[in-house]
């Protein structure tokens, strides 16, 4: 039934036993992968807009459907809808090989009880339809979206197949990553061999005007929110009050009244007049000179020469669930689409918009066309961030 009202064709059984799928009239029945993972982005778009949380199970039979068993597969599949409501999407999440199950709309249970819950059912019902030797086979994974990014020890990947299945939103090809990283490797080494004399005078100049380290490092979020060391010009006073951009930044994620300054010209969502900011570091950053260190952070692969802004962690705090899409699928980068299209000039959600689309149209070319564009981005001084 719920089938036909998503208008969804379930795959047909075929002969080879890994690939025996009930038919649409059989309660049974899964979707391709395809399909499935169609309905995974749908399912977090929706809880997204809701703040409802759904369940991604995944099961894996191992070899036991390689077993003389002719019937195994029928049996796992019952054991499955024996277990799960008919609300629950069913379907490949790896195709003829580990099935998945969407539990929609938990609510607000705990994490540990939800899993519980669900792995206790489950077993129970492998046990009952496979025995309990054949049941021990089959190995479940339990993933929650939305996820807990706050963790203690958000210093590591989130890794989960939950958000790597969301991140296949994005046309990503093995062939054309393994270049990108090319592209980021020889792009740092000539940046850095360039920028060698422009390095020395800044940091003579910021040496000889103000007290305090020649490089900024600051700890920021990169893809999968892994933590990493963030390189720049210091352009502040050392012991400047972080909370001053705290704020803003908490004003400007909400789209509160008087986030935009004015440079005389149009509006700039940044932050203006900025007392900790030293003479020279307002060149740095209006030149965007004080970004180059970053290329150390390309080289040792943290960023990328392409990508979305990497944010703070009360940044990261203070987003939607929709806004984290940005942190999922690629590396930050040092330019991107936000910084040759918009800049300072849209406001925060219009550059998390950029970036996702970034991200799920990403090619080669499109990160050859942002770097032809980046210099006469920064020319300009249009927005300098």
């Amino acid at each position: 039934m719920l089938n036909r009202m998503l208008g969804l064709k379930v795959k047909p059984r075929r002969e080879s036993q890994l690939s025996t799928v009930p038919t649409e009239d059989s309660a049974l029945g899964v979707v391709s992968q395809q399909l499935f993972m169609k309905l995974l982005c749908l399912e977090r778009k929706r809880a997204e807009r809701s703040g409802k949380r759904f369940v991604l199970m995944l099961v894996d039979p191992g070899d036991l459907l390689k077993s003389a068993d002719s019937n195994a597969l029928d049996k796992l599949l019952d054991a499955i809808s024996q277990s799960t409501r008919d609300t629950d999407l069913k379907g490949w999440y790896r195709e003829d090989s580990i099935i998945g199950v969407i539990f929609t709309e938990v609510g607000a249970v705990g994490d540990s009880s939800i899993v519980e819950s669900l792995s206790s059912k489950l077993t129970n019902s492998l046990q009952d339809a496979l025995g309990a030797s054949d049941a021990r086979k089959v190995r479940l994974s339990f993933h929650l979206f939305p996820e807990n990014w706050h963790e203690p020890d958000l210093g590591s990947p989130v890794t989960s197949s939950l958000q790597m299945a969301l991140a296949s939103d994005v046309n990503r090809k093995k062939a054309s990553l393994i270049v990108k990283r090319l592209i980021d490797v020889t792009g740092s080494i000539i940046g850095i061999i360039l920028s060698l004399p422009v390095f020395l005078l800044i940091a003579l100049a910021i040496k000889l005007t103000s007290r305090g380290p020649i490089l900024f490092r600051q700890v920021r979020l990169g893809q999968n929110g892994k933590k990493f060391t963030f390189l720049k010009f210091r352009s502040m006073y050392v012991n400047s009050d972080h909370g001053i951009h705290e704020e803003y930044v908490k004003r400007l994620i909400k789209g509160a009244a008087g986030t935009e300054q004015s440079n005389g010209k149009q509006k700039l969502y940044k932050l203006t007049a900025d007392p900790r900011i030293t003479p020279v570091g307002r060149f740095l950053r209006n030149t965007s000179l004080d970004e180059l260190p970053q290329f150390f952070n390309v080289l040792s692969g943290e960023m990328s020469l392409v990508g979305p802004r990497p944010p703070v962690q009360y940044e990261f705090n203070r987003y939607d669930l929709w806004h984290k899409q940005r942190l999922l699928a690629l590396k930050p980068g040092i330019t991107g689409l936000w910084q040759v299209d918009g800049r300072s000039r849209v406001k925060f959600d219009d550059m998390v918009r950029l970036d996702i689309r970034y991200a799920r149209s990403w090619s080669l070319w499109l990160d050859i066309s942002i770097l032809l564009r980046t210099p006469r981005a920064i020319l300009s001084g249009n927005g300098a961030c």
